[in-house]
């Protein structure tokens, strides 16, 4: 069966589902990626409440999924989980989520946390209190997300001032801080990659 299943497209699972007219239209939608399908809002169309609820089951299984496996592996050695699995918990939000990813001395995700929620365009931060969670979960290192609702994943000098002083704050507890993400949409930026950090 695991065969017969691996061998089918996208449209056929999603089809399986939704039903194959609007796994067409979904998938047309989303231009022809599942990627897209599922790190995007699930789209209104005109899908049943079950068939709504299978979707944001079947997203919600394979995020947990990406953390199961960052739980278990050291994160820098498969950042495209890491990027996944933030795709997937902050896209399609109409307001701004700050997520920590707590890891151990072998970079292995100890805990994942939303720690705070904001406006469209903003959210406060306090330096104190991710120190607190930090030392609670006996971190070695953490990762920082963030996503922008408006789009653009282009960190703004706010975002900047905010992840040195964390850092900053951090290092002195030696809690090391491995990068930041701005996820926007489809779009995700890394300040490790940029030289932010």
């Amino acid at each position: 069966m695991s065969q017969i299943v691996e061998a089918m497209s996208d449209a056929d699972l999603l089809g399986i589902m939704v039903g194959s007219k609007a796994a067409a239209r979904m998938l047309q939608d989303a231009g022809g990626s599942l990627s897209t399908l599922l790190n995007e809002s699930i789209p209104s169309y005109d899908l049943q409440p079950k068939v709504r609820t299978k979707l944001q089951v079947a997203k919600e299984l394979v995020r947990r999924s990406l953390l199961e496996t960052m739980r278990h592996r050291d994160v820098l050695s498969s950042p495209a989980s890491v990027r996944d699995y933030l795709r997937m918990t902050l896209t399609g939000r109409d307001y701004e989520v700050f997520v920590v990813l707590f890891l151990d001395a072998q970079n292995r995700v100890i805990e994942s946390e939303e720690m705070f929620r904001g406006t469209l365009t903003q959210t406060s931060v306090y330096p104190r209190e991710v120190v607190k969670r930090s030392l609670f979960n006996n971190a070695a290192a953490v990762i920082f997300a963030h996503n922008h609702p408006s789009g653009v994943a282009e960190p703004s000098h706010a975002d900047e001032l905010l992840t040195q002083s964390l850092k900053q704050a951090l290092a002195l507890v030696d809690v090391k801080v491995l990068d930041h993400f701005v996820i926007a949409g489809a779009g995700l930026m890394s300040f490790a990659e940029r030289g932010l950090l």
